[in-house]
């Protein structure tokens, strides 16, 4: 296996000066990045393309996830804030043009096919995760799973391209490392007044919350000082550590079967650093630390 390079690659394609100025960049997916690239080179007949591969779906999902973190409020914003959410509008539809290119100029168009209908998949699940979020007909597990879903279905259009065990052990791997990935994130969302709302502890404390804290948290009326107690209370941090724990060693018990020790190899460091995330932080694509 060749030296991983796919995050390199990433912001080198990605990089923009007025992008870079004015907005601020999601996180890449880079465990799953790394765990798809590490298959496509244990793979003959798509070896060749497994840095091409991995590196355009990077691509695309970092292009979906900035358009996710446009905010639609319609109220009144700074000059900086509106820069920054044209930025991001661009931005998005930027890396999904490099998706393009790079599939285009190495005569890849069937798989410029395979990639953009995913993305449409992608796009109507988000639909109906938040026509039933906007409604708040949804548990804190139904959450958790279709984000998981989320975060799964690009990649998983890519199993076609495996073979034997290796093509029956991906779904599983990657339902694992999605789900590691949406519980560090949840992490993160749960500790910001801003990041709070209709994330997971958003959820659960509107199932196991009094009548007055699920009132509250319906209305959009919690203030940002009452939410370190609320969390608290209700052990989301120590829940969701456990759901990471979980997760991580679910994933390291799918990856022991593995026939190729350096697929279990690069697995076991996938989770590893998962795992040391607990304790930092996990910074945007153009934020150095």
């Amino acid at each position: 296996m060749t030296k991983y390079r796919i995050p390199e690659m990433t912001r080198l394609h990605a990089r923009h000066d007025m992008i870079d100025k004015h907005t601020e960049l999601p996180p890449l997916a880079e465990p799953r990045a790394r765990m798809l690239y590490a298959f496509l080179s244990q793979q003959r007949s798509v070896k060749e393309h497994s840095e091409l591969y991995t590196l355009v779906v990077t691509l695309v999902q970092l292009g979906m996830d900035t358009h996710d973190l446009i905010d639609t409020e319609t109220t009144k914003r700074s000059e900086a804030d509106m820069r920054s959410r044209q930025l991001k509008v661009l931005a998005g539809d930027f890396f999904s043009a490099r998706f393009y290119q790079l599939l285009a100029d190495a005569g890849q168009i069937e798989l410029i096919t395979k990639i953009s209908s995913a993305v449409c998949e992608v796009n109507r699940l988000k639909v109906n995760l938040y026509t039933r979020m906007r409604s708040l007909r949804i548990t804190a597990e139904d959450y958790f799973k279709q984000a998981v879903e989320l975060r799964s279905e690009l990649f998983q259009h890519f199993s076609g391209m495996l073979e034997g065990a290796m093509a029956r052990a991906w779904p599983e791997l990657l339902q694992g490392v999605s789900r590691c990935e949406v519980v560090l994130q949840e992490l993160e969302r749960s500790e910001s007044i801003d990041m709070f709302e209709r994330s997971w502890a958003y959820w659960h404390v509107l199932q196991v919350g009094t009548d007055e804290e699920r009132h509250r948290l319906a209305s959009q009326t919690l203030e940002s000082g009452e939410l370190p107690t609320l969390l608290h209370k209700y052990d989301v941090r120590a829940l969701l550590t456990a759901k990471l724990r979980q997760a991580v060693d679910s994933l390291r018990s799918a990856a022991a079967k593995l026939d190729s020790d350096k697929l279990t190899s690069e697995l076991s460091a996938i989770a590893d650093q998962m795992i040391n995330k607990l304790s930092g932080g996990m910074p945007a694509l153009n934020e150095t630390r």
